[in-house]
């Protein structure tokens, strides 16, 4: 069967059967919701007790959906015909519902009943009449949903019962995946296919896969879409495709997600016939406001607009001689009546070329702190760059006391192999979320930031930007599932830590088996590091390839400097690095005194960020007693050996894996392990044409010259990236 074919017919499979019955083969397709019998005997009975009746007292749509749920799951992981109805009478062992129910209230004493929250819910283990009942109630039937899927996600990691018991409320209240899929149906920095979304054959044809969809978002608590490119295309505001997003919205709404849309800044030109787009012109506040009523009449539950402005070629409010809050209050004032949000990207650089590009955000917004609306929310991404594999976080986070923010990650791996490279990132998230920004003394997250509890924001979001495509297996590779289950856990809650997540994944998806799985979790906890090694060590930033961002590129010199891995870079005859302390671009001074300190003193820089901060001579001593070149060197050495390492690991777990499965992946760590000895060769290759220096013991030589990595066109197809020539 051919890949475009698979997705059809799966499609077509689906809409007549459920979804566990046409997914089997184990394509990927189910995700982490696959629901296979416990393995282990004693949970299994354990389970078989107590889950074998269920009662859901809702036949709401929502009610509907936790009851298929349930179904689903509890018939998949029992290997039982377990009964799952609504309103059961007797004593099922286990009643899902709102805590207003009658039986639900009756039952819950209050100091078990959920925190506060349309979204919290409680999972209890109580006795009746010397029978455990189990209990998932929410203070509303989307967090009763939510506990729904907490319930089976405790199951698929064999949880004794009593365990099973929880009480959480998400820590943030939007958790967003921002699509960035066009509407001819391609999808930019997507490595999964084309766009989910069929415009063509939507309203009328509404494919099954938007439910299944809906569904893995849920059960990772994620309650948000933003269906359209930040690159926007102000045609997805006329009616011809509201009625299309009308129908999402339908399929999502008893999900308890919300559509949001990208608005294109001149769209009152272009669709609108007016002559301007001007923030403060009348006329055109009075067209944003009525195509907001407009969007609400379509869609009544409609999130708000996302806005990338004045940025990459895109228009805004400086055409006009705005500013930032003057367009992200005229939307903002257009949504305000139906409670919807603007989300305004603070992902900015100018069209003249500046001193040090990653300064241009920090000197854009913090000067209009406190003039945003209150239902604006500045997305900001997690470094100052551009989603790189490591940067120092956004010093932005904790800047704007008077204004919400919200965090933007990447989960599409733009510059971390893209579909191929087992990258797992949840160690990136975490590190991001856990930097301390010290603006209001120590323990100033950047999750305390945009979570609302340092500085007093209502309105809180996280961000996402999506790595799913109408691949069979949604995100190109099985293990860039992880990376989409990791971004919805830590939206949910950041205190999680990544290898809980990994385990949570590695149950839930692949395998059960516990050596299988402490196997595969270190594969993953290692994997985001070894990838900094063998792209962009030490603080090395964007030297990959241009435009397509595969594949290492140190030497690419663009028409403008600051889309150049030279102009990052800066390697010279002295040494390597972007001096961003008082005596080159003073980038350092925006963080607060105790981080700008520690970053910008050689003795107390971090060795990750050292050549982000400072330009470093090629013989310079490095805490290791190393010099710069020898530690540089190893450090590139030791990204390819520990992918090396991943693979061998990987086929240790072969037995454990379904076949299909296992091959894919071990295809992908092969192409990975080649790739990384790539990256190594021409960095390095480079790199020595300005140190001179040898290379040190333990270091692989290159199997080329330069010029043969220079000669490198990959990949072929920016869709699916390889590159056939290395060797």
């Amino acid at each position: 069967m051919t890949g475009q074919l698979r997705p059809l017919l799966l499609t077509l499979a689906l809409s007549v059967a459920p979804l566990g019955a046409v997914a089997r083969a184990d394509t990927g397709y189910e995700l982490w919701l696959r629901y296979r019998r416990v393995p282990n005997a004693t949970r299994l009975a354990e389970y078989r007790r107590v889950f074998a009746q269920a009662s859901v007292e809702s036949n709401s749509a929502t009610g509907r959906v936790i009851r298929d749920e349930l179904t689903l799951g509890l018939r998949g992981l029992l290997d039982t015909t377990a009964v799952v109805g609504v309103g059961v009478g007797g004593n099922p062992g286990l009643i899902v519902g709102v805590v207003s129910s009658s039986r639900i209230a009756a039952l819950l004493p209050a100091s078990r009943r959920p925190p506060a929250g349309s979204e919290s819910f409680v999972i209890a283990t109580l006795k009746r009449a010397d029978k455990t009942v189990v209990v998932v109630a929410g203070n509303t039937e989307l967090g009763a949903l939510y506990g729904t899927f907490a319930l089976l996600r405790g199951m698929q990691i064999q949880q004794p019962v009593p365990k099973l018991e929880a009480a959480e409320a998400p820590r943030i209240r939007r958790r967003l995946l921002d699509h960035w899929d066009n509407l001819d149906g391609s999808v930019e920095r997507g490595y999964a296919g084309s766009s989910l979304w069929d415009w063509t054959r939507l309203p009328g044809t509404v494919s099954p896969r938007y439910r299944d969809y809906a569904r893995a978002n849920a059960s990772i608590g994620i309650n948000g879409a933003v269906l359209t490119n930040v690159n926007a295309n102000a045609r997805v505001l006329t009616p011809e495709y509201l009625t299309k997003i009308a129908a999402l919205a339908n399929v999502f709404r008893p999900y308890g997600i919300r559509v949001y849309l990208t608005a294109r800044f001149s769209a009152p030109i272009e669709i609108g016939g007016l002559r301007t787009a001007d923030p403060l012109d009348s006329a055109v506040r009075a067209w944003w406001r009525a195509k907001a009523d407009e969007i609400y009449r379509y869609v009544p539950d409609f999130g708000g607009f996302l806005v990338k402005a004045n940025s990459e070629g895109q228009p805004g409010p400086q055409d006009y001689h705005r500013t930032h809050a003057d367009g992200a209050n005229m939307l903002a004032d257009a949504v305000a009546p139906h409670h919807g949000v603007v989300m305004w990207r603070a992902f900015v650089y100018s069209n003249d070329v500046p001193v040090d590009r990653v300064k241009q955000a920090y000197d854009e917004f913090t000067p209009l702190d406190g003039a945003f609306r209150a239902n604006v929310l500045i997305q900001t991404k997690n470094g100052p760059l551009d989603f790189q594999p490591r940067e120092p976080f956004h010093p932005l986070f904790g800047a704007l006391p008077k204004t919400a923010q919200m965090l933007e990650f990447q989960i599409t791996k733009e510059y971390l192999g893209e579909d191929t490279h087992l990258v797992y990132l949840a160690p990136l998230f975490k590190e991001v979320l856990d930097a301390d920004t010290y603006v209001r003394g120590p323990g100033s997250t950047v999750a305390r930031v945009i979570d609302g509890t340092l500085q007093g924001q209502r309105e809180t979001g996280i961000a996402g930007v999506a790595n799913v495509g109408n691949d069979t297996n949604w995100t190109g590779s099985q293990f860039n599932q992880a990376n989409w289950y990791a971004f919805g856990r830590l939206a949910w809650n950041h205190q999680l830590s990544p290898a809980a997540i990994a385990e949570e994944w590695i149950r839930a998806t692949l395998t059960n088996d516990d050596a299988a799985v402490r196997t595969i979790a270190h594969i993953m906890l290692v994997s985001r590091e070894a990838a900094v090694n063998y792209m962009t060590p030490l603080g090395l930033a964007h030297i990959m390839g241009s435009n397509h961002h595969y594949g290492p590129a140190p030497w690419a010199r663009l028409a403008r400097a600051d889309w150049s891995p030279v102009y990052f870079h800066r390697a010279d005859s002295i040494g390597i690095g972007f001096d961003r302390t008082a005596t080159g671009s003073d980038a350092v001074a925006q963080y607060a005194a105790p981080v700008r300190d520690r970053l910008a003193d050689r003795a107390t820089v971090p060795d990750s960020l050292l050549l982000w901060f400072h330009h470093v001579g090629w013989r310079e001593p490095m805490r290791s007693g190393r010099t710069l070149w020898d530690e540089l060197a190893l450090h590139y050495q030791a990204g390819v050996d520990t992918v090396r390492a991943m693979r061998r690991e990987w086929l240790s777990a072969r037995a454990m894996i379904d076949a299909p499965r296992f091959a894919e992946a071990d295809s992908f760590l092969g192409i990975q392990e080649r790739e990384a000895r790539w990256w190594r060769d021409a960095a390095l290759q480079y790199f020595a044409s300005f140190s001179h220096l040898p290379l040190p013991a333990g270091v692989e030589a290159p199997a080329h010259s330069l010029e043969y990595y220079m000669s490198l066109r990959c990949p072929a197809d920016p869709r699916k990236p390889r590159c056939p020539n290395v060797p």
